[in-house]
């Protein structure tokens, strides 16, 4: 397969031809932000600057200048320093920026205020994203200001600041193959690290010796280490949907979730899997397991080309009423449930979300029109419902009370329909049972 580079420049194409003649795209990368006092955070560059350059280094400008009948790529770099070198490592330079980034010109990072009002000229239309560099965003908006001054003067000004991410993320909705392929790689990482901890699993341990794992086999499988911070919630803890403490020590009969997912060369994966301390579930744990398991694999069968996004989701609504009526857990009609969200108790959140070089990936849901998107071939989605039962949920039987369970995989829409990238790791009952022999 090509190298990123290759596909960089199929990205650049495709957003300059969205670009109205004579305009200016300013895409920056991010700068480093510190942790404490003089440690900084371990860094991860802006994910629009990174798809369209593959530059990683913070506080490189991205600039691409479209007139007539051409257009310019422009990047702005850290100028190399040897002694700086020793402490951070070897950067691109001007140099690199030509012959590994493709960049047509290359200036140092310093200078760029100096040669932006040159580049400004004969510019009608200026493309910024506000709020990802902020030590850059008032200069931008200075220089704008000053060349709206400059209209009484009979010079033309450009007409306002435009945000780039719209035509941005649309592009990043549909993947390019060496997405995909980095994303398939992500997600193999993904299925033995959880097929591992699964394993490993048993009450006696902590939620953070679980979390240990799964982060230890991310790393030493290749991967960056996990896409956002893993959850690990045993018992009352798989009932809080953002719960990240792990510290609680798991007991014999507590259902276990944990969602993780690795970044691999910077592309997520998100996974989750429920599961019992003991790899038998209870009767109440079955119940609730089993309709999560439905409405995922039902949701599943909805995600193909010329379906919407929404409508994973309400499938995945319409059989969860079915069980928690069947169960007695919800009361009514359904047609009532739905209309007035009562089900949105025990299943608040969305069915999933777009996935790639970030978690909850960029791209539009709905159309100009409002309506939901339509799924094409080459798009990432997660697909992945739960039930959550709260420990203090008086109305329901106490059998059922702290049950937490979510099942996530990542999902590929192709031509015909889908492939599941999460596909093996165990999530029928028998199979998680299985795991204890």
């Amino acid at each position: 397969m090509e190298d990123i580079q290759y596909y960089c420049l199929k990205r650049r194409t495709k957003f300059i031809q969205e670009l109205p003649d004579y305009s200016l795209a300013i895409i920056p990368n991010k700068a480093r932000e510190l942790r404490s006092n003089d440690v900084e955070h371990k860094f991860k560059p802006n994910s629009d600057f990174y798809y369209l350059t593959g530059v990683e280094e913070p506080d490189s400008i991205c600039i691409i200048k479209k007139e007539k009948r051409h257009a310019v790529y422009i990047l702005f770099v850290e100028e190399r320093n040897k002694e700086k070198e020793i402490w951070v490592g070897k950067t691109i330079g001007t140099e690199g920026a030509k012959k590994t980034y493709k960049a047509h010109v290359a200036y140092k990072r310093d200078g760029f205020l100096n040669k932006l009002n040159s580049f400004m000229k004969g510019v009608e239309y200026i493309y910024y994203p506000f709020g990802i560099n902020i030590n850059l965003d008032p200069k931008i908006t200075n220089i704008f200001q000053e060349l709206r001054q400059l209209n009484r003067a009979g010079i033309k000004p450009p007409k306002a600041i435009y945000d780039p991410r719209e035509i941005i993320h649309k592009l990043r909705l549909i993947k390019d193959p060496f997405e995909i392929q980095l994303m398939k790689e992500a997600a193999e990482i993904t299925k033995e690290a959880h097929i591992l901890t699964m394993s490993f699993a048993k009450s006696g341990i902590a939620e953070h010796e679980l979390e240990a794992l799964i982060e230890y086999k991310f790393r030493s499988a290749g991967a960056m280490g996990p896409s956002y911070p893993s959850i690990v919630g045993s018992g009352n803890n798989s009932t809080i949907l953002h719960y990240t403490r792990n510290n609680k020590t798991i007991q014999k009969n507590d259902l276990i979730l944990i969602d993780a997912g690795c970044e691999y060369k910077y592309y997520a994966s998100d996974v989750t899997r429920t599961f019992p301390a003991n790899k038998k579930f209870t009767s109440a744990q079955k119940d609730i397991y089993e309709i999560v398991l439905e409405a995922q694999l039902k949701g599943i069968e909805e995600v193909k080309p010329g379906k919407r996004f929404i409508d994973s989701y309400n499938k995945a609504v319409s059989i969860i009423v079915d069980g928690l009526k069947e169960l007695k857990l919800l009361k009514g009609s359904k047609q009532e449930i739905i209309k007035k969200g009562k089900y949105k108790k025990f299943f608040m959140h969305r069915l999933g979300h777009w996935l790639g070089l970030d978690v909850h990936d960029a791209g539009p849901y709905v159309d100009r029109n409002g309506h939901s998107i339509k799924l094409q071939p080459n798009m990432i989605m997660t697909v992945g419902p739960g039930i959550y039962i709260h420990p203090n949920s008086d109305s329901v039987p106490k059998a059922f009370r702290g049950i937490g369970i979510r099942i996530e995989d990542d999902v590929l829409i192709t031509k015909n329909g889908n492939k599941v990238l999460t596909e093996g790791i165990p999530k029928l009952i028998e199979d998680i049972e299985a795991l204890a022999s």
